[in-house]
C-alpha cells in the first residue's frame, strides 16, 4: 500500500525548538458558533500530567488533549501540510523579524489586543516565563523541580519589551541559531502563576521550579486558544467550551468539545463506528482494522507516513548495556525488516538510519545502515560478543566476560498490539544471541514516567516530529536533557552539541546533526526502526475541515480552530 508522504527536514519533540507564532488559511470569516453542538474527539492514550515543557508532560497524548486551549503547535507557531511555518494570528503581527546578527537578536510583534481567556493582555512576563522554564539555568528556576524535556532558550541573554508590542530576544554573546524563526513563544499564563502563590518565580528558582510544577500537576483554564477547559481528569479527558476572548480569526465552532483518551485502534474503531466519538489519530496502524469503516459511507480515513518515527532506546546504567559491544550486537541482530513486514503487512515503512532527518531531506544520511544495524545479522552479532569476551554457558545463555548470564528487559506500551508484537519478535531474534529478554508492558498513561524514571533496560516508543532539527540533538543526547532517557554522557556529543545552534546556516548546522547521529550509531545508543505509518479517521457527518497534516505534531488537529459541523 502507497502512504502519502510529504518531505520533512528533520524531527524535533515537545516544544521543540521555538518560538511561537501566526495564522493559517481556511475558512473565511469568524466562523461564529454556526452548527454548535458537540464534539467528541478520542485522545489515542491516557497521559500522565500537563506541562509539555516538562519531561513527563512531554508526550503526543497530552499534546493532543491541550491543542484546543492552546497557541497555535503549543507556542504559537506550527507547520502546515507541505512543511512551510505558519504563526498564530491570535497572538503575533506576522513572523519574526532578525535584528541583529552579533550579538544576535530576534523581534516578535505582538497583536494589538492580544490576550487570555481572562481578558488580562498577553505580556513580555509570559515569554520570561517560557524562557525560564525552558532555558536549563539554574539561575532560572530548580532543574530538579523543572525537569525541562528540552533547553531550547539556553542561549538567551534576555527577553525584553523595548516599545509596546515589541519583544525583542537577545542570544548570549558569541551564540546564535540557525533557526531563529522558532524561538520564543508563549505557553502558560505568568499572571496566574502569581495569582497562585508564585508571585517571586522571576526572582527565586526555587518559586519558579515550583510553578513549572503546578502546570503540571494540574490543568490551568486560562488560556490562548479557541476552546478553554472547563472540565477535566489527567489521563482521561477535558471538556472545553469556546473562549470567549478568543482574539483569532476562526471562532470556537462547537459548544462543547470534548478530548477523551481512548486506548487501542479496536476501541476506538468500534467508538467511531457506533458514533459515540466523531475520529481519533491512533497510536496504532491496522488497516485490517480499519476497513471496516468503509462500509459506512459517512466514515472516513487516510493514511499517511507522518513525521513520526519509532526507535529502540537502550539504558546505559543497566549492569550489561554499560558495555558498547553488548549493545552493537544487540542492533546488529535484530531484524527491522521482519518487524516492519509482521507488523504492517501490505503496508512499506520507509527505512530511517538516521535521527534527525528522513529520507526526503537533502540533509538525509543513512548511518545504521552501513553499521549493519536492524539486519538480522546474527553471525555478525555472535563475532562482536565473542571479540569482547563474552562466552555461552551449556544451555546456550550468553555470559559477559566475568561469567555472570546477561539478562535485561524490554519495555512497551501494553495496549498497543504492534509494540507488543515488536518485543515478541525481537526476544525471539535475540534467543539465537543467548539472551532470554524479558518483554514488560506499561500502561499507555505511564509512558512519560517510565522513560523519566529510567524503568526500562531496551525501550519502544516513538517521537512525533516537525520539520525543525536544531533542538533535536540537544534533546535526545544532552546529559543535562530531561529527555535523555538512556542517560547518554558521551564526550564526543557533547562538544558537538553546542556547535548545531551556533552558526546561522542550517546547511552547517545539518552537518554537526550527522555527525552526532554518527556517533550515536557507533555507540548503539538509540536503533532508528521506521518512519512510522499513521491513520486518522473521522465522521464525515459530525466534522469538516479536517485536514491530515503530516508536518505538525498535532497531526489532524492542527486546524481543530476551523472544524466545524457540517
Amino acid at each position: 500500500m502507497a502512504l502519502t508522504r510529504r518531505a520533512f527536514g528533520g524531527l524535533t519533540i515537545g516544544g521543540s525548538s521555538a518560538l511561537m507564532l501566526a495564522a493559517c488559511g481556511g475558512n473565511d470569516g469568524d466562523g461564529g458558533s454556526e452548527g454548535g453542538g458537540e464534539l467528541v474527539w478520542a485522545v489515542s492514550s491516557g497521559w500522565s500530567a500537563w506541562n509539555r515543557n516538562t519531561g513527563t508532560g512531554n508526550a503526543s497524548a497530552t499534546n493532543i488533549a491541550t491543542t484546543p486551549m492552546n497557541p497555535v503547535g503549543t507556542l504559537g507557531y506550527d507547520f502546515d501540510p507541505e512543511g512551510n511555518v505558519f504563526y498564530d494570528e491570535a497572538i503575533f503581527e506576522g513572523a519574526p523579524e532578525l535584528l541583529n546578527e552579533a550579538p544576535m537578536q530576534v523581534q516578535l510583534t505582538l497583536k494589538e489586543g492580544a490576550q487570555w481567556s481572562d481578558g488580562k493582555p498577553v505580556r513580555l512576563e509570559d515569554f520570561i516565563f517560557q524562557w525560564y522554564s525552558t532555558s536549563g539555568d539554574p539561575l532560572h528556576a530548580n532543574q530538579e523541580k523543572a525537569l525541562p524535556a528540552g533547553t531550547a532558550m539556553a542561549n538567551i541573554a534576555s527577553i525584553e519589551e523595548p516599545e509596546p508590542g515589541k519583544i525583542v530576544l537577545t542570544f548570549k554573546e558569541g551564540t546564535t541559531d540557525p533557526e531563529w524563526i522558532f524561538n520564543g513563544g508563549v505557553y502558560l499564563p505568568s499572571h496566574v502563576a502569581e495569582a497562585n502563590g508564585f508571585e517571586a518565580w522571576a526572582t527565586d528558582p526555587e518559586v519558579m521550579g515550583d510553578a513549572v510544577n503546578f502546570f503540571n500537576d494540574d490543568l490551568w483554564d486560562v488560556v490562548i486558544g479557541p476552546y478553554k477547559p472547563v472540565e477535566w481528569k489527567v489521563g482521561e479527558y477535558v471538556i472545553y467550551e469556546p473562549n470567549e476572548n478568543y482574539q483569532g480569526e476562526h471562532k470556537a465552532s462547537y459548544d462543547k468539545l470534548t478530548m477523551k483518551a481512548i486506548e487501542g485502534i479496536e476501541a476506538q474503531v468500534t467508538e467511531l463506528r457506533q458514533g459515540t466519538i466523531a475520529g481519533c489519530w491512533p497510536n496504532d496502524f491496522s488497516l485490517e482494522i480499519m476497513q471496516p469503516l468503509e462500509d459506512q459511507p459517512e466514515l472516513a480515513y487516510e493514511t499517511y507516513a507522518g513525521a513520526t518515527w519509532s526507535h529502540f532506546d537502550m539504558n546505559v546504567n543497566n549492569t550489561f548495556l554499560k558495555d558498547v559491544a553488548l549493545r552493537q550486537a544487540v542492533f546488529t541482530a535484530i531484524d527491522i525488516e521482519e518487524i516492519k513486514s509482521r507488523a504492517f503487512p501490505g503496508t512499506e515503512a520507509p527505512w530511517l538510519g538516521n535521527h534527525f532527518f528522513t529520507e526526503e531531506s537533502p540533509y538525509y544520511v543513512d548511518y545504521t545502515g552501513p553499521a549493519n544495524y536492524g539486519k538480522g545479522d546474527i553471525e555478525a552479532a555472535k563475532t562482536i560478543l565473542t571479540g569482547a569476551g563474552y562466552t555461552t554457558n551449556g544451555d546456550g545463555k550468553l555470559l559477559a566476560p566475568g561469567g555472570e548470564q546477561v539478562l535485561f528487559n524490554f519495555r512497551f506500551a501494553s495496549s498497543n498490539e504492534i509494540r507488543k508484537l515488536t518485543g515478541e519478535i525481537i526476544q525471539a531474534q535475540l534467543v539465537e544471541l543467548g539472551i532470554d529478554l524479558e518483554l514488560k508492558g506499561f500502561g499507555d498513561d505511564e509512558l512519560s514516567t517510565t522513560l523519566s524514571e529510567g524503568d526500562f533496560d531496551l525501550v519502544v516508543f516513538s517521537w512525533v516530529g516537525n520539520p525543525a532539527f536544531t533542538t533535536s540533538p540537544d534533546q535526545f543526547f544532552s546529559p543535562d536533557s530531561d529527555s535523555n532517557h538512556g542517560n547518554y554522557d558521551d564526550p564526543v556529543i557533547n562538544e558537538l552539541l553546542p556547535q548545531v545552534r551556533a552558526t546561522l546556516e542550517l546547511d552547517a548546522a545539518a552537518e554537526v546533526a550527522n555527525q552526532i547521529s554518527a556517533q550515536a550509531v557507533a555507540q548503539a545508543y538509540t536503533l532508528p526502526l521506521y518512519s512510522s505509518p499513521m491513520a486518522v479517521f473521522w465522521n464525515t457527518e459530525m466534522v469538516s475541515g479536517l485536514e491530515v497534516n503530516p508536518a505538525s505534531q498535532a497531526s489532524a488537529l492542527w486546524n481543530v480552530r476551523e472544524w466545524k459541523r457540517p
